[in-house]
């Protein structure tokens, strides 16, 4: 039963950050916002979607912002 709340509270999740982040694979979307659901589960604060929103945000964040710039012609 846990597994399935947590898939209802990921969906949307997801969704909302694919539209945000139209460079980033949406596997990799949806990995992200597991791990944060399951880390916030892991640490004992309550995984609700604006808390594992914000915090998927923030990580890809960093993902898209660590990207090597692109290569310019020589």
């Amino acid at each position: 039963m846990l597994a399935l709340a947590t898939r209802f509270l990921r969906e949307p999740v997801s969704l909302r950050l694919a539209e945000e982040f139209l460079t980033v694979p949406v596997d990799t979307i949806d990995r992200c916002v597991a791990d944060v659901c399951a880390c916030a589960e892991h640490l004992g604060v309550p995984p609700t979607p604006e808390v594992v929103e914000r915090i998927a945000r923030e990580h890809l964040l960093a993902i898209v912002n660590s990207a090597p710039p692109p290569r310019s012609p020589r």
